[in-house]
């Protein structure tokens, strides 16, 4: 069995660039920076941050392009692919590595988790009001007759 699979979770480093190829087929890039934080040998915190190429194909592309903005956390589950080609200048190979998005869900605006630290949404039931306040669910306050559920 093999398995090419990607999970990536951070933030974009640029804008998403829109395209459409000879087909009429539409096509998203932008960047994701991704950061690793650990401790050394001697207890020092130390931090890394690696950035990865992203592709979106067809209707996904589109949306990407649409709501996704430069410093937004964003999440990416696809594959991993390299591809070659020799550069007119100077004729030499060249090569890059990019994850092949199956699947982009949005996530907070404006860079960081936000003070939870909780994963990115879908946008379903995410609203941020204009001082920048996130709307939480408000529940009944009434207590549900178990009775009355129809199941």
């Amino acid at each position: 069995m093999y398995l090419n699979k990607a999970i990536i979770v951070g933030n974009l480093t640029r804008d998403p660039e829109l395209a459409t190829i000879p087909s009429g087929q539409k096509v998203c890039k932008f960047g994701v920076a991704t950061n690793r934080v650990w401790k050394d040998k001697s207890g020092a915190k130390q931090e890394s941050v690696t950035f990865h190429n992203v592709v979106v194909w067809g209707r996904q592309a589109e949306t990407s392009a649409q709501y996704l903005k430069k410093g937004q956390q964003v999440m990416i589950e696809g594959r991993i692919e390299t591809r070659s080609w020799d550069d007119k200048t100077s004729g030499e190979k060249k090569y890059r590595t990019e994850i092949i998005a199956d699947r982009v869900q949005f996530g907070s605006k404006g860079g960081a988790a936000g003070a939870s630290g909780a994963a990115p949404s879908t946008g379903a039931g995410k609203a941020a009001s204009s001082t920048g306040e996130v709307d939480s669910i408000e529940y009944p306050e009434e207590d549900i007759n178990p009775e009355d559920i129809p199941f």
